[in-house]
């Protein structure tokens, strides 16, 4: 159960991608240019993690590269949360920003850009952009818990009191956004659009999904497909979100079929667009039931493609998809990666080692499409399942991320990383990963790092959030806990971590985000916003108990946003400037004028 937790693809048009230095490159082609305190791009680059189709025999890294560009690595543009479908949280196009000039004196908040509600998504970047009847521009995309969506002129000047190019509502005719379901405090006191929308800029559509109400009190949510140059719905959007399952729990059916309710539902992880098709995954709002974790899938012109359920047949319900805000990862084969919460699992298994009942309550999952179908290629699941289920000790509080083969070992080139709520760091090999061991054990994954993002008796328990990664190392914060760095090679990640902040963050902990200029390490900064104390941090790479600035140390609050802290809040970095959602705005900073 998520008591703690109220949660939150890719495709580059002619955007040049660059990897880690000497590590991995990545082509692009195509296209024309949560409660508790508080792509198909279209082209053939070869879109390989390890730049030679991988080394594994089922596909789960190397592929044809016809989308996920930028695996692992990212473009000027920033297309969908953390940045890449790996969500690695890396911005390695950044040649403004670096440790010389982001300085409490030549670095701060520029201005806010004013919008209608909470800003719970990341707000996403594309250059170029032929604007309708206004030019071309550099956009900022921000969509609101006011079901909102609007297009700022990224270069707006300090003093330009920026306006949007445009904005648009999502809802229909007579209704509102959505109240706080159940009196539930996660998202409140409305809720529209939730999670990270992406773009495929191969048709300049940016696809999101806002949920609304109208008068007679029937919830709705919907898929919506829109024009990132003039904010117009694409022929045949919006759609209402539907689905249906075959189970025998009577959780959310009636024994042979489950059935999608809007109300019951929120959809907190962000949004992937892998291989043409827009994957949605689904949590509830603070565990009323009846729920589980839906998947759905939609090709571009949002046709339903595929359904999945993670507990089609367990009574109990609750292995949903919350992840803080991040979204499902992808790897260039079209595998999918995600963490489930609390629920059913089963303790009975086929011969392959499957739950026979497919049910995935607390797992670590990878999910291949197929057609029609989605399946569960591969699974891990603590030896301790039921203890920490009971517990409300979950993994979907926190998103996974793939790693590049480079820090990978012959044995294992392809790798998973995840935390949770019990504060281990789990490290898996994507080919095999581990399953579930009946000894209660956990083993059968490459890594187990327990406390290493907190520990079950902190405050909201470990990791609310997301990891990134740069350069052979990895970057957690988890609740109550100081920013870490872990040094990771061969399939291993070094203990203990090689470096931590000196400030501990409070609820939710952090999802950090990575700048560099793409060749020299050392430019490369951590950002990281604390919610509990509100305020925005820029450290070392290198080392980061290097504080090189915070939005707490200039004079008379000089750098902190009249729009006040949200949590999940992940920052944006794009040419020389951060984007920072809050309450009631984005607050961008850079170098002062």
């Amino acid at each position: 159960m998520h008591k703690w937790n109220d949660t939150r693809a890719l495709v580059i048009g002619t955007s040049i991608c660059i990897g880690l230095g000497s590590l991995y490159f990545y082509a692009c082609g195509g296209g024309d240019d949560s409660s508790a305190p508080g792509q198909d791009a279209g082209g053939n680059g070869d879109g390989n993690v390890s730049g030679d189709g991988g080394t594994g025999g089922d596909g789960s890294s190397g592929g044809d590269g016809s989308t996920s560009a930028c695996l692992g690595g990212n473009c000027a543009d920033n297309l969908t949360e953390h940045g890449d479908n790996a969500r690695t949280g890396l911005f390695s196009s950044e040649t403004k920003l670096n440790p010389t000039n982001v300085t409490k004196d030549t670095f701060g908040l520029l201005f806010e850009m004013q919008v209608d509600g909470k800003v719970d998504a990341q707000p996403l970047y594309v250059q170029n952009v032929a604007v309708a009847g206004k030019g071309t521009h550099d956009v900022v995309y921000v969509a609101t818990e006011h079901g909102t969506l609007y297009a700022f002129d990224a270069e707006s000047k300090p003093d330009a009191g920026p306006s949007p190019l445009w904005s648009i509502s999502t809802l229909g005719t007579s209704e509102t956004p959505s109240d706080a379901v159940f009196g539930c405090g996660q998202v409140t006191p409305e809720i529209g659009i939730t999670s990270t929308p992406v773009i495929d800029l191969a048709t300049n559509t940016m696809f999101l999904i806002a949920m609304s109400k109208n008068a007679g009190g029937t919830y709705f949510q919907r898929i919506h497909a829109i024009d990132i140059t003039s904010g117009a719905e694409k022929v045949g959007s919006p759609k209402d979100v539907t689905a249906t399952y075959p189970g025998t729990s009577t959780n959310e059916g009636n024994g042979t079929t489950l059935t999608f309710a809007p109300k019951q539902h929120k959809e907190r992880s962000a949004l992937l667009l892998d291989h043409g098709t827009v994957y949605t995954s689904w949590s509830s709002h603070c565990d009323h039931g009846p729920y589980s974790g839906w998947v759905m899938a939609y090709d571009e012109s949002l046709d339903q493609k595929a359904v999945y359920d993670d507990e089609p047949n367990n009574n109990g319900g609750e292995a949903a998809f919350w992840n803080s805000g991040a979204g499902p990862a992808a790897d260039s084969a079209g595998n999918i990666y995600q963490a489930t919460g609390n629920g059913g699992f089963d303790d009975t298994f086929d011969t392959q080692g499957f739950p026979s009942g497919q049910d995935y309550g607390n797992s670590f999952l990878k999910l291949t499409p197929s057609g029609s179908s989605i399946t569960t290629a591969d699974f891990f699941t603590e030896g301790n399942e039921v203890t920490e289920s009971g517990g409300d000790v979950d993994m979907s509080s926190s998103g996974v991320m793939l790693l590049p083969d480079s820090v990978g070992s012959p044995a294992h080139p392809h790798l998973l990383v995840g935390s949770g709520k019990d504060g281990h760091i789990y490290l898996m090999d994507t080919r095999h990963m581990g399953k579930f061991n009946p000894d209660g054990g956990n083993g059968q994954v490459l890594q187990d790092i327990p406390n290493a993002t907190g520990t079950i008796f902190d405050s909201g328990h470990g990791s609310f959030g997301a990891p990134a990664y740069f350069d052979g190392s990895i970057y957690y914060c988890g609740v109550g806990q100081p920013l870490k760095k872990w040094n990771i090679a061969n399939a291993q990640i070094a203990t203990p971590q090689a470096s931590e902040t000196i400030t501990n963050f409070g609820y939710p902990g952090a999802t950090p985000t990575i700048s560099w200029n793409g060749s020299d390490p050392a430019t490369a900064i951590v950002w990281a916003h604390e919610n509990s104390n509100p305020t925005l941090h820029a450290y070392s790479a290198a080392d980061v108990s290097t504080e090189y600035w915070s939005s707490d140390q200039a004079a008379g609050n000089r750098d902190r946003p009249t729009g006040g802290a949200n949590k999940f809040i992940i920052p944006l970095v794009a040419n020389g400037r951060v984007y920072m959602g809050t309450q009631s705005s984005v607050a961008v900073y850079g170098l002062l004028p």
